[in-house]
């Protein structure tokens, strides 16, 4: 019975999305800030989360920019804000496994980290057959109306345009996992426990499906945004400084965890100066209250913002391979 839903269902979107795809097929725009490593992948394509205009009409007098960060011309670290044209950067695998993760990259909700949070580990997994979906997402602070849940809109936009076009990404519409960094990881996190918060008006027959993730994997997370675990740039930037704790708790994802979210995958370092690990260990605690499946990392060491390459020479550094059996274990996907 669920392969004929979902081939019913894939059938009556096909018209409704025939416009998106097509669209989805041409060549990314790059993404300025600094040339290029030579031979470097870069994404496939690119999808418009909004194609037909932002929830509610908005248009901010906000313009996007990248900032170069890397001093090293063979590494790049672009960081973007003023984001109006929520997107996801495709990368394809050779050979798809039939699963997704879509990437939410960190950065504070200052800014959202390319490269070191997104591309690269883009193009780890697509070399393990993921369809991988790396997240433009707008920022709360920059003037949107729904403030603190501008970036879930976008989050739960992406996943449920990933289901509506799986077919032509040879992706099962069920398996799509949401990952995420830092401030990133906040958003994977709210994506994995708000999934059915409405918090934009339908656009089309995409926003019928579901936009919770099959697993959520926030790694080194802000989570809490109250003292003292908030991290402060974050909590600023999400709900204000001079938030109560009424907005508090409904912005941090270990208040609001419900029953039937799906398994989580937890990483964190205890040495993180900038994001509390205590982050990590409330979220645990109330996945488990409430019998959910988690698997939870604490490394000594690692700091924060490791991603992969500043992983690389620590314990920490085989953390993606923890990932990919944990997946594996909850039959997400097969290792390669």
């Amino acid at each position: 019975m669920k392969a004929n839903r979902r081939s019913i269902l894939m059938g009556s979107l096909a018209a409704i999305l025939t416009p998106l795809a097509a669209r989805a097929q041409t060549p990314p725009p790059h993404v300025k800030g600094g040339d290029l490593p030579p031979g470097l992948p870069q994404p496939d394509e690119t999808i418009d989360l909004w194609p037909n205009g932002l929830p509610g009409g908005e248009n901010p007098a906000i313009s996007e920019t990248v900032i170069e960060r890397s001093k090293d011309r063979l590494v790049t670290d672009r960081a973007v804000y003023g984001i109006t044209r929520p997107r996801m950067a495709v990368f394809r695998p050779r050979k798809p496994n039939g699963a997704a993760v879509m990437i939410t990259p960190g950065g504070g909700y200052k800014w959202v980290v390319v490269d070191k949070e997104g591309y690269e580990v883009g193009r780890r997994l697509s070399a393990q057959g993921y369809t991988v979906f790396v997240l433009f997402y707008r920022l709360p602070h920059e003037g949107w109306k729904d403030g603190a849940n501008t970036p879930l809109a976008d989050a739960q936009r992406a996943m449920r345009l990933i289901r509506a076009n799986a077919q032509g990404y040879g992706i099962d519409p069920e398996r799509v996992a949401a990952m995420g960094f830092s401030a990133g990881g906040h958003l994977c996190a709210d994506l994995g426990t708000r999934y059915d918060t409405k918090v934009y008006e339908p656009m089309d027959a995409a926003d019928e499906l579901s936009a919770r993730p099959f697993l959520a994997a926030p790694i080194y997370p802000v989570i809490s945004m109250s003292a003292p675990n908030a991290h402060p740039g974050s909590r600023e930037k999400l709900v204000g400084a001079d938030a109560d704790a009424v907005r508090e708790a409904a912005h941090s994802p270990h208040m609001n965890v419900p029953d039937g979210a799906p398994p989580f995958f937890i990483l964190h370092a205890e040495d993180d100066d900038v994001v509390p690990a205590e982050n990590a260990v409330l979220l645990r605690a109330a996945l488990k209250a409430k019998g959910t499946l988690v698997e939870t990392h604490l490394f000594a060491h690692g700091g924060h913002g490791f991603g992969l390459r500043k992983a690389v020479g620590k314990p920490v550094e085989g953390w993606l391979d923890l990932f990919l059996n944990f997946a594996q274990a909850v039959r997400f996907a097969n290792r390669y």
